[in-house]
């Protein structure tokens, strides 16, 4: 019991660092060069580094959702994904997923008897998917706008 009390108090202060993280960075997004210095909690001294603005903004994502206590971790787009791992980063099961690969809706290739994915495949389909659920309810708040419901 101690254990699992303690990873989530573990989590709950990972989550609260990167709210206050997240929260501090924010402000900077959008300014032009970005210097990032990191200080260590023991006697390592400071650390200071320019960082490129997409790696910036890939901190500041991953921050965010570790403020949610969610996990984060970065994956080249280039990288080939097992079904499981395409099934996690869209958060659908894996029987789903490889509907989804079967009926043609994300491109994938076999190797042997696997199925492999690009994670930039991955991707593509799920900010499509992500477009189309925006369009579909922007729709359905002008239908009840239009007869008076209010949202």
């Amino acid at each position: 019991m101690k254990a699992s009390s303690s990873k989530r108090s573990s989590a709950a202060k990972d989550a609260g660092q990167a709210e206050a993280a997240l929260h501090a960075l924010t402000r900077l997004r959008g300014k032009k060069g970005l210097h990032a210095r990191v200080r260590s909690t023991g006697q390592d001294g400071e650390v200071e580094a320019v960082l490129p603005r997409e790696a910036f903004e890939i901190l500041l994502d991953a921050l965010a959702l570790m403020a949610n206590g969610r996990p984060a971790r970065v994956i080249p787009v280039e990288a080939e994904l097992t079904t499981q791992e395409a099934a996690e980063l869209l958060n659908v099961s894996r029987p789903f997923l490889v509907g989804l690969l079967d009926g043609g809706k994300i491109p994938h290739r076999l190797v042997g008897s696997h199925r492999r994915v690009l994670a930039a495949d991955v991707l593509a389909y799920k900010a499509k998917e992500e477009a189309r659920r925006r369009s579909i309810l922007d729709e359905l708040t002008a239908e009840a706008e239009k007869h008076g419901l209010g949202y």
